[in-house]
This record gives C-alpha cells, structure tokens and sequence, in this order.
C-alpha cells in the first residue's frame, strides 16, 4: 500500500468515525446526467414526504393534538407568522351599479398600509345598513382565478359569479389578485423574473393573496347585514389554491370550496406540473409536509373539492390521491359527511354543472337550503363599469402593491453583539438558522469513490442519489489542504491553477457542487423547475450545496483545511463551516478565503427565510472566533462588511479578520 492508498484508507476510517457510511453508489449512479440525477433524487423526496399526510396523526386525539403546531408552521410557510398588525382598512366605495334586485358597490381597502385590494361587492337590494326586516345574510369571499382583464382586474372575468350569490341571498365580496388587479403587482418573481430572493425573504405572494382575503373577510363581517357566523370561500385556479389558503388560515370561514386550483406534491414535482403554476400557487414547504395536510387544517369543516377531468395543470392523477386523503381525513374526525368531491368534464374552466355543483353545496351548507338551483345567466357587464379606479389618474399615489416583495415579510433587523454577549447572540442566531432556514440537513456524509481515468478525479456523494465530482491533488509533504468550492460554470482548472500559485505548498482538492460542472441540470427561465420544486420539498439549491461541502470537508479529516471561492460559493463554503462544526462537533474547516462576496442574501445564494433571520454580514460574523476569515477583491472594503469586523471584535478575534 504507497502512501497516497494509506491516506485515503485512514482517510475513509476517521470520516466514518463521525459519520454513518450510506449505501454503495448504485452501479448507475455515476453515470447519470445532472437532469437525470435530479429528477431521480426530486422524486424519491416527494415520495418520502407523501408518506407524511397529517403529519402522521391516525387518530382525531394526535390530530387535534397537531393542529396547533401545524396551523403554526402553515402561517410561517406563507410569511404570516406572525400575522401582521390589522390595519384600518380605510374601505372607501367609489361608486355603485344596479342590475335589478342586486347592487354592486365598487370599493377598496387596504390589507396593509399603501396595500390596496380592490373589489366589488354583490349584495341583494334589500341588504343595506338600514336593513330592518329579516335575518343576517351568509357571506361569501370570491377569489379570483389568473384571468387577464387589464386595468379593470381579473374580478370582473368572474362576475356571474358574484352576481348569482347576490341574487340568491348572499353577499359576495369579489376580490382581485395582486398580479392581476387594478393595481399591479407580481406573482412571477421565481417563474420568470429571477427573483430568487423571494426564498431568502420568505416571500410568497400566495401569502399576500392569504391575508387579503382575511382583510375580505374582516370587511365582510363589518357589514351589519352579514352574518359573520356564515362565511364561505371559493374561486377557481389561483383562486383555488387561495381558497386553500384563507380557508386553512382564518377559522371564521365556515364552508370552502377550492376548484381546479390544488394539487399534491406527485403532481407538482414528479410529474413537473409546476411548470404551469406562478409562485402563488405555493406555499416555501419549509417543515416538509405532505401538500394536502394544508387542505386537512380546515377539517372537518364542509369541504367540496370540486374539479374537470381534462384539466392538464391539475390532473386527475393528483386529485384521486386528493379526495382520498381527505375523505380518510374526515372519517378519521367523524365528519365524512362534509367532504365531497365533484368532477366535471373537460378543461380546466368553469361548466354549467360545476358552477351548479359550487351553488348547492353552498346553499345546502351555509344556508341550510337543499332546493335545487339553476346556473347563473345573465347579461355580462361591462368590465370598465366594474372598475374601482376608472382612470390611472385615480390610483392612489402610496400603493405599494407593485413593490409589496420588498416589505410583506419583513427583514431581520440584527442587533450587534458586544465583549459579554457574545456567546449568547451567536449560538440564538445558529439555533434560529437551523429552525428557520436549515431544518432539512441529510442525516448521512457520503465517502469519496475513486473514477479512474485521466488525473485524480474522485466522486463524491453528499446523500441519497446527489454525488459531484472532485478534483484532488495531494502533496506528500502537505500540511494543509485547500478546499475550492466552484460555482456552477466556473473553469475547474483554471481555478486549481489560480489556487495553487496563491497557496503553492497546499494539497488542494476543487469541487462543483450539485447542479454544477458536468452534473449540471437544465435551467430554463421560465419555468426554473428544479429550484422552484426544490422549495417545495423544503430546501433550495443553495443549501444543498452547503451540505455538499459539509461533506466535501468531512471526508479528510486531520488536515488542516482552507475553503476558498468566488462570489456566491465563498458564502457557501462559509455556512458549510458553520454546519460543518455542528454535525462533527469539530471545526473542519479552520479558515475562510473569500474574493469578492456578496454583501446581501438578496444578490444569492438563495436558503429559505434566512434574510428573516440574519443577512451576509452576520453571518460571516457567526465564524468566530475560531475560524479566520479573509475577504478579497472589491467587495472586501464594502461597508457592509464593516458588521463583521465588529462581530469579529466582540468575539475577541479582530485579529482573525482581515480585508484584502
């Protein structure tokens, strides 16, 4: 055995000292493609987190034991927890409509300050504040579907509707979305607009349409002639999943009836559904649910899950395993009687026996009335008519629903640790981090498999079905090892080579983390599948990668180890070095060489509500005082950077901390 046999054999023996060795790479594993890696490891998580329906609960005792903990974490998965402050909504009606017995009010409120909603609202003639004969109407929240109506906002695609509730004895409040309102904002920002961000905030704007529709729904129990004890919820497509949304969220809604508009995670990620859907379709599955158990929160409620059996962005495929997790949901809670489904035939579009399918259920749930009703027809109006701010010149001038990304979750505010509480601020950030941002941190290291060939080239596997590859160079009279993590279409060699003139006397090993190098996958804008689906299994790209070089680090140990890289992947191999300590109890990684780091999570890489927690500055403080850190390039003497000098000071390592 030479020496280079003896190091990898004590090597593989100390790694496994601190990790469990997993499974042989399968005999095709190395082969694979990185598309068809992903899809493979994206699958085997969708199936591990579908076993996990009601979080396990088989009894009505464990669920309502759950429940609160898991309304909890559905607020947190969509940026409302805590829910924010109720505002006044500042309702201002701008303007009235009569078609026959029915009144159409065209109003505003604000969900937030500057966060208009606009809508209409269809009220029965003899629904007014002077209202003295009869009882309290049940009212209903309309939310919209995807339906681009331009300036006059997508309520008015909808207003059959409405207009049927009205004329039936309800009220119905009609509200737009924020994309497609009267006032735009966005609900693209990860399909098409890379704004990646959206993770690091905790930003989704299914959680803005949430909260508009309680705001809704606040106003409808304003009004003296609702009956605030019968509250519904319906909508189709987006206003499916909004549905799911309000009605899983607020526990005045009563009867809810979500229509082409939620799938499961077979569906969405598997079968890549999610190339159909915006971003408020979901929620950021940060504690790795089964998709469903956000329907099961409203149990045992009256539910109708109402579908077409031709629709391709919801197929049927997703709502059999649906319907059926739902009806186990409701007998389990000894309501089976209150969960239906019905399936109309065709695309995905409302049909005479759907909306008629939607009308009775209401009528026999929230008004006890099982008289048969007929499909609304009647004479369309006009969508300029409808509209609540009938010129731009009537906008209000503090909307702030085009920039509502930039303030709806808000940002961490970190206060700076001093000489005495040092300890104290760094091990709450850490403990914060992993609950909020890293709580899905593989169970298992991975050992290096030599690949033969040209060089040393070796791959690695960080868990279940990931592996990247490695390029090693060992130096037999080496001290030191330099670990450079590469960004996904950085030139290896050119990177070795860089290094190597920098740290001459190191042994180096260079690595592509997933989805990068010869492993990576297709990244497409629209749609970015894997790293919108990666959200929804609870992780993003980025934290994958940190995990790859938790592994990366581990698996030499007794070196004295240097991770480097460049921009985004220098954060990488820092939050690696971090977690690296917590999985080993040992500080693998004992210094830190930064070039040009960005100063924000905003700029990448993307972890899940890590800005809610701390940003780039902090974070790179919370390395002391063991590890030492260097930041190189122009952004080394950025301000920003100036936050972890002093987190440096306070540690007592100023020294440890030096720009270059």
């Amino acid at each position: 055995m030479n020496r280079r046999q003896l190091f990898h054999f004590s090597a593989l023996t100390l790694a496994a000292q601190s990790f469990p060795i997993p499974p042989a790479f399968a005999a095709d594993e190395k082969s694979l493609s990185g598309d068809e890696m992903i899809r493979k490891y994206l699958a085997a998580e969708v199936k591990r987190l579908s076993a996990k329906f009601m979080a396990g609960a088989t009894t009505k005792e464990e669920w309502e034991k759950e429940r609160p903990r898991l309304k909890r974490e559905f607020l947190d998965m969509l940026g409302l927890d805590p829910l924010p402050e109720k505002t006044p909504l500042k309702a201002t009606v701008t303007g009235t409509l009569e078609r026959g017995d029915v009144v159409i009010e065209k109003l505003h409120y604000q969900s937030r300050p500057g966060l208009y909603v606009t809508a209409n609202l269809w009220r029965p003639k003899s629904a007014n504040p002077d209202r003295k004969v009869g009882g309290k109407l049940p009212g209903v929240l309309y939310v919209c579907g995807h339906s681009n109506q331009g300036r006059d906002g997508n309520k008015t695609a909808y207003q059959d509707h409405g207009r049927w509730f009205a004329s039936n004895g309800y009220v119905c409040l009609t509200v737009d979305t924020l994309q497609l309102g009267e006032i735009a904002g966005k609900h693209h920002g990860t399909y098409n607009l890379n704004r990646f961000w959206w993770h690091s905030r905790g930003y989704t704007p299914a959680g803005v349409e949430c909260w508009n529709g309680i705001r809704g729904i606040d106003y409808l129990c304003s009004l003296p002639y609702v009956d605030a004890e019968k509250i519904g919820v319906t909508g189709i497509s987006g206003g499916g999943a909004t549905t799911n949304w309000v009605a899983s969220a607020d526990d005045r809604v009563k009867v809810a009836v979500p229509v082409s508009g939620v799938s499961d995670l077979e569906s969405y990620v598997t079968d890549q559904v999610i190339n159909g859907h915006c971003d408020c379709m979901f929620f950021h599955n940060l504690y790795q649910w089964e998709w469903t158990t956000a329907l099961a929160l409203f149990a045992p409620k009256p539910l109708l899950f109402a579908n077409s059996d031709n629709d391709p962005i919801f197929p049927m495929s997703g709502n059999k395993r649906i319907i059926e997790r739902l009806r186990k949901c409701y007998a389990m809670l000894g309501a089976k009687d209150n969960v239906d489904e019905h399936v109309s035939k065709g695309g995905h579009a409302y049909r005479p026996d759907l909306r008629i399918a939607i009308f009775s259920f209401f009528h026999k749930h929230l008004k006890g009335d099982k008289t048969p009703v007929k499909d609304a027809d009647f004479e369309k109006i006009e969508g300029k008519e409808l509209r609540v701010f009938p010129e731009d010149k009537d906008i209000p001038k503090d909307a702030i629903n085009a920039t509502a990304d930039e303030t709806f979750v808000p940002a961490a505010q970190v206060k700076l640790p001093n000489e005495k509480n040092f300890g104290e601020w760094k091990s709450g950030l850490v403990k914060q981090l992993k609950e909020k941002t890293f709580r899905y941190l593989p169970p298992t290291n991975a050992m290096p498999e030599a690949r033969g060939g040209k060089g040393d080239v070796e791959e690695y596997r960080s868990e279940q079905g990931i592996s990247f590859p490695a390029y090693v160079q060992i130096k037999d009279r080496a001290q030191r090892m330099t670990l450079v993590v590469l960004n996904a279409d950085e030139d290896h060699q050119k990177e070795a080579e860089f290094w190597v003139k920098r740290y001459p006397d190191d042994s180096q090993v260079v690595i592509y983390t997933r989805g990068g190098g010869p492993k990576q996958w297709t990244k497409k804008n629209p749609p970015n599948t894997v790293e919108r689906s990666l959200v929804l299994l609870g992780q993003t790209a980025d934290s994958g990668r940190v995990w790859d070089v938790v592994v990366a680090s581990a698996i030499r140990p007794g070196w004295e180890l240097r991770a480097v890289g460049r921009g985004q992947a220098g954060i990488i191999a820092a939050y690696a070095a971090q977690f690296a300590k917590a999985k080993t109890g040992n500080n693998l990684i004992d210094e830190l060489v930064l070039v040009d780091p960005p100063t924000s999570h905003r700029d990448g890489p993307h972890f899940l509500n890590v800005m809610r927690v701390l940003d780039i500055p902090e974070a790179l403080g919370l390395l002391a005082p063991e590890i030492k850190l260097m930041l190189v390039g122009k952004n080394a003497k950025d301000k920003a950077f100036d936050r972890t000098a002093a987190i440096y000071a306070a540690a007592g390592a100023k020294n440890k901390f030096r720009r270059e």
